[in-house]
């Protein structure tokens, strides 16, 4: 969302089996992140500034794994390709804030 409107939405399969809710909400995360990055960048060219992404998820083990740079066991089987979700989280460009079911508007349609 942009200046309360919404300019970008997304609903596909996921490109990969996921083992856990963890692992099916970090890949979300890293879709919407690469998909944030790409509008920021595009809005900068066009004299836009925009400080950092702010991304809303339902999983607190997901803002978690994204804050904590350490590779854990139980998160070890997720690709390394959607791990850039840490980095981008690390260098402040992407920030990850819980959102509780009650804020989710998504969740009517499901």
């Amino acid at each position: 969302m942009m200046s309360n409107g919404l300019v970008a939405w997304s609903s596909k399969k996921q490109p990969v089996v996921s083992l856990s809710t963890t692992e099916a909400e970090f890949i979300s995360a890293a879709a919407c992140a690469a998909q944030s990055i790409w509008m920021i960048r595009i809005l900068d060219r066009l004299g836009i500034k925009q400080n950092k992404c702010i991304i809303f998820c339902d999983n607190s083990s997901t803002i978690k794994l994204s804050k904590n740079p350490v590779m854990h066991g139980k998160s070890k089987h997720i690709h390394v390709r959607f791990h850039f979700l840490r980095d981008l989280t690390n260098q402040g460009e992407v920030e990850l804030v819980h959102c509780g079911t009650k804020d989710q508007l998504a969740d009517i349609m499901t």
